[in-house]
This record gives C-alpha cells, sequence and structure tokens, in this order.
C-alpha cells in the first residue's frame, strides 16, 4: 500500500533532519511535509447520511495511516493528506455551494462525491471551469460520457448489476415476475428505468415501473400493499436510502410479501437490523467490495484503522476505500497532476496496478469505456450480498468490463 513507501522515505528525511538544530532551543527540527488537501462533499445528514459519512469516513482513515506513516511520496515530494468535508444536505444548491468553497477558498482539485445524480450533476459547472476532477458516486450515464470528462464514477452502477442480478435470480430463484418502486427524486427514477428496461431485456414480465412514494414518507404501507397486492416475485426498491429500505422490507413482510426484495444500491446492515429486524431477511443489495473471503492483510489493516476510527465497520467502505487510494496512485503515476487535472485525465488511460485490497490477480484501473466511450470510472469489484442473521452475506463477485 502506499504507506510502506513513505515510510521508507520518513526514515531519511528523520536521519538527516535530526542533524538540524531550531535556533538558541536545543531541539531537533524536522522539515515539514507538504500539505495535499482532499475534498469530501455529500450528504452526511438526513435519510442518505451514511452514503455520504462513509465516503468521509473512508478518506479520513486512508489518510490518517498515510500521515502516520510519515506521509506520501509523489514526486520526491513528502505530503501529509488532509481531508476538507462538506455535507450537501441532499441539496443540489447547497452542492454547489460546498463545490465552489473546496475549489476556491480550499483550492482543493479533486473531489469525492458527492453520493445522487441530482447533487453530482449540480456541481460539474464549477468542477470543470475550476479545472478539478470529482468522483461522484451517482449513476447518470451523462456524467462520464463525452463531452464530460472531469468526472470518474466511485461504484458499481445499477445499470451494470441490476441485469447481473435479475439473471441471477431468474436462474437459481425461478423469478419470473418483478415490480418497480422508487422515491420522486430523479436519480432513483432513473435507476428504476434502467432497472425496468434491464429486466424486459432479459425476459422478465415488469407488473408495476411507475409506483414512487415522496422523500420523508414514513409510512410505506400504501405504496407496498399496491406492490404486494400484484405478486411479483421480486420487488426492487430502486435507488433507496438506507434509512428507507428498512421501514419498506418491514411494510411488505407485514402485509403477507414471501417474495423477494433487492436494490442496486449499499445499505447498511446495522440500520437493517435495528430497524426491520427478521423482516430484512433475504434483502439482497450490492454490496461492500470486500468480501471477507477476498481481502487481503491491507484491506484488514484498514478494516482495523476504519473501526478505529468510527468505532464499528460498515460493509459499504469496502467500495469507497477506493476512490483515494486510486487519486494518490495516480498522482504519483503523474506528480505533476497533484495541480493540472488535464495531467491526471491523461494519466488515467493507462494507469494500472495490482490491487492492494483484493487477493490474486485482481487489478486496479479505470474502467467504463464500453458504458461511457471513455475510461471513467474505479474497477471497483462487483460483490451482490444477501442479508440474514444480522449482517452480509456474499451471494457472488462480478466486475465491470474495461
Amino acid at each position: 500500500m502506499i504507506i510502506r513507501r513513505a515510510a521508507l522515505k520518513m526514515t531519511a528525511i528523520a536521519a538527516v533532519s535530526a542533524l538540524a538544530l531550531t535556533a538558541g532551543s536545543g531541539f531537533s527540527a524536522m522539515a515539514a511535509n507538504k500539505e495535499l488537501k482532499i475534498g469530501v462533499l455529500g450528504v452526511m445528514s438526513g435519510p442518505a447520511a451514511s452514503w455520504g459519512l462513509v465516503n468521509r469516513y473512508c478518506a479520513e482513515t486512508t489518510a490518517n495511516m498515510i500521515n502516520a506513516a510519515g506521509g506520501i511520496d509523489i514526486g520526491g515530494e513528502t505530503y501529509d493528506i488532509k481531508i476538507v468535508s462538506i455535507d450537501d444536505r441532499n441539496d443540489p444548491k447547497v452542492a454547489v455551494t460546498g463545490a465552489e468553497r473546496l475549489v476556491y477558498e480550499e483550492k482543493v482539485k479533486y473531489i469525492i462525491g458527492p453520493n445522487i445524480d441530482t447533487t453530482a450533476a449540480a456541481i460539474v459547472p464549477v468542477v470543470e471551469k475550476a479545472g478539478a476532477v470529482h468522483f461522484p458516486y451517482a449513476f447518470s450515464k451523462d456524467l462520464y460520457t463525452p463531452p464530460r470528462g472531469n468526472s470518474v464514477l466511485g461504484m458499481i452502477a445499477s445499470y451494470q448489476a441490476g441485469p447481473v442480478i435479475y439473471k441471477h435470480l431468474m436462474d437459481n430463484n425461478g423469478v419470473k415476475k418483478v415490480a418497480f418502486v422508487a422515491r420522486n427524486e430523479s436519480d432513483s427514477i432513473n435507476q428504476r428505468t434502467e432497472g425496468v428496461e434491464a429486466a424486459k431485456k432479459l425476459g422478465l414480465e415488469v407488473v408495476a415501473d411507475s409506483d414512487t412514494y415522496e422523500a420523508g414518507t414514513t409510512d410505506f404501507f400504501p405504496v407496498m400493499s399496491r406492490l404486494v397486492g400484484l405478486s411479483p416475485d421480486l420487488i426492487v426498491l430502486s435507488g433507496v436510502a438506507p434509512s428507507d429500505a428498512p421501514l419498506m422490507l418491514k411494510s411488505a413482510r407485514e402485509l403477507g410479501y414471501t417474495g423477494l426484495m433487492s436494490t442496486e444500491t449499499a445499505q447498511d446492515a446495522t440500520i437493517l437490523a435495528e430497524v426491520a429486524g427478521d423482516a430484512a431477511e433475504g434483502f439482497i443489495s450490492v454490496g461492500g467490495a470486500s468480501t471477507e473471503s477476498i481481502r487481503t492483510d491491507e484491506m484488514n489493516k484498514f478494516i482495523d484503522a476504519y473501526k478505529e476510527h468510527v468505532g464499528e465497520w460498515n460493509d459499504e467502505a469496502g467500495t469507497k476505500v477506493y476512490a483515494l487510494e486510486i487519486i494518490l496512485r495516480t498522482m504519483q503515476a503523474n506528480p505533476d497532476s497533484i495541480n493540472d487535472v488535464e495531467k491526471f485525465k491523461a494519466a488515467m488511460a493507462t494507469f494500472s496496478m495490482k490491487n492492494p485490497y483484493v487477493k490474486g490477480d485482481s487489478t486496479l484501473q479505470y474502467v467504463g469505456s464500453s458504458f461511457f466511450g471513455q475510461k471513467r470510472q474505479i474497477s471497483v469489484p462487483m460483490v451482490v450480498n444477501v442479508y440474514k442473521g444480522g449482517n452480509f452475506e456474499t451471494m457472488f463477485v462480478g466486475a465491470v468490463d474495461g
């Protein structure tokens, strides 16, 4: 991992610095590392807070590990990493204000986030004008296709995972009829649209493709009652937030639904256990990209550091650990990219390294050409989970083509 190389350089720095004394003090003085700021902009409050907070906690954990080891060497200079986090409250206007603060006041060139289509799209003009790059967790293809070039998808998109999940359930669980429901906001509706299209291509009978609920809903009995009445084999909760999912699961089960339920968004096992309890049993979601069976020692070290920093592990952190890692590694591949994002974008075309978090020959690189016409996605492993007995278990692991 990055921090090992930094530690070797710090040993040399310490040896040289020990020879210098501060004037009149008698204490050794060591030249301070330079500071490299990385922004995190995302939803850190409200129903979807878990998404943005995990971004923040992952970046802070990696930064803490790097800084504790003495910094990171980029082009012969040693840097400490400073994470500047802003809560966009899932509001596009707040996201724009936050992005402007990061790029103009904090002089940040690289931003992790935001977390949904509307907030991610809202900051694109700010990012492009300021000469910055951001790594959203939003699925709108418009963000990543030409002429756009300053946005990089940080995870597996719903339209990449959805067809794989549906096909698996068709082959292994006999699913034939599917119903979709989405929150009445653009990114959830977009995910539903993509899901419906994928389901039809696979030959599934779509019995519901227009049902919605409003943000802030706490009583899901009306919407779930209609879906349950259609007797689908699978109910897909498109773009569902971690705080809404358990309420919807609980409502469906109390209405007598015994079929399968899934989503293409990451979820929080703790929230599912606390709110839905047994009603969440069998719930399928895209998981963190680090199941126990594929974790390297480096991933286990990160998990331990994350728990120490936050207090508990969140499965989604297995996906979001990748953003800061690949940003810094790409900078090492072309040190001029620290201040010049065009150099960073050029390096993305050929960047490749062994994935430090996955066993075997897995490669960490930029992918997405087949979906976006250019490499604007991190090659995060596709892990699909099922919730059982209070925890997530892995159903299968896949990948996105280059």
